[in-house]
């Protein structure tokens, strides 16, 4: 008697589980099979070409033997970005003698609106210690890959544009390895305890 497909339906399921149940043995015999590996550091941060903002050409290699205290976003962010900068700054104040040895450096994600002028305009409501770092499209475009920044560009009505872009704050150890990041909404003091425990 020739069964029904509706008949058939705990065969193949009670063929499913058994498949996943080998799949699983086998995976428990074979080294490395079905298990996430994670060796190494987090691939953020590298290299990067800009210019400050008086001008100057900067790379990362003008930082070493500093820590680097890193943000991206531009100029004409209307809250997260100036937000996050005062956080920075109120970070660098509770570090005391200890900001000394960390370049806070805000890096725009906006290079045609954000000029040298601009950005010293801009990173001068900070602290006298901030560095603001533009460049050409290309270049700005290598250092968010190196970062993992994403940074969208959205036409805003009017003509005009936005910005959306992630929200972290990087922290660069002396010989340009990424050490840690902060969320955008943690406390000042939680970030300056923690880099005060490792600068």
């Amino acid at each position: 008697m020739i069964k029904t497909p509706e008949a058939l339906i705990p065969y193949i399921v009670a063929l499913a589980a058994l498949l996943a149940g080998l799949a699983w043995h086998v995976a428990d015999l074979v080294p490395g099979l079905g298990r996430t590996i994670v060796s190494g550091q987090v691939a953020i941060g590298g290299p990067f070409h800009l210019t400050d903002q008086d001008g100057a050409p900067r790379s990362d290699a003008d930082y070493r033997g500093r820590w680097m205290l890193i943000y991206f976003g531009y100029t004409h962010c209307p809250d997260v970005c100036p937000l996050t900068l005062s956080l920075m700054s109120d970070v660098m104040q509770r570090l005391g003698t200890r900001a000394a040895r960390i370049a806070p450096i805000f890096i725009t994600v906006d290079p045609a609106r954000d000029t040298p002028k601009v950005m010293k305009d801009y990173v001068a409501a900070f602290g006298k210690n901030f560095i603001g770092l533009t460049g050409d499209a290309k270049s700005i475009a290598s250092a968010e890959k190196e970062y993992r920044v994403a940074a969208i560009r959205h036409a805003l009505p009017g003509g005009d544009y936005a910005m959306d872009h992630s929200s972290t704050i990087y922290l660069i150890d002396p010989g340009g390895k990424f050490v840690m990041d902060y969320d955008d909404s943690s406390k000042p003091d939680d970030i300056a305890a923690d880099i005060a425990k490792r600068v």
